[in-house]
């Protein structure tokens, strides 16, 4: 697992890969991941944009953009917390993703970027 802390918000990351869903042979491997979201301030957020930098080992980087996770765009109370999981397609057995959410601090409507910290997506049989 890993943590970041932006301006309040703190963003844990873990990841799981998705034996099942993966095809080796075909040089298709599946990862999902988990994202819990912790509004650490006083002040409710809603997320708005999602933007990904998803590197895969064999050399391919790509960017992912969108509104809200997963179809939605969670408001966040103070103190309270949202999570989602969602997956991600690659070409080898390992590689990376990092990124950013767009917030709105629903008080004031001020944007500000929380930054997603960078994890890996390996397959465990690369580990041994």
């Amino acid at each position: 697992m890993v943590t970041r802390t932006t301006e309040g918000v703190k963003i844990t990351v873990e990841t799981f890969y998705q034996e099942d869903y993966s095809h080796p042979l075909m040089q298709e491997y599946l990862f999902a991941y988990r994202i819990r979201i912790e509004n650490q301030s006083d002040v409710p957020i809603r997320l708005l944009r999602r933007h990904w930098y998803i590197f895969d080992s064999n050399g391919t980087y790509r960017e992912v953009e969108g509104e809200g996770v997963v179809g939605q765009q969670p408001i966040i109370g103070p103190k309270q917390s949202h999570q989602y999981v969602s997956g991600c397609h690659l070409r080898s057995e390992m590689g990376r993703m990092h990124g950013t959410y767009l917030m709105e601090r629903l008080t004031d409507g001020r944007m500000f970027e929380v930054a997603i910290p960078a994890f890996q997506l390996i397959a465990p049989y690369k580990l041994n």
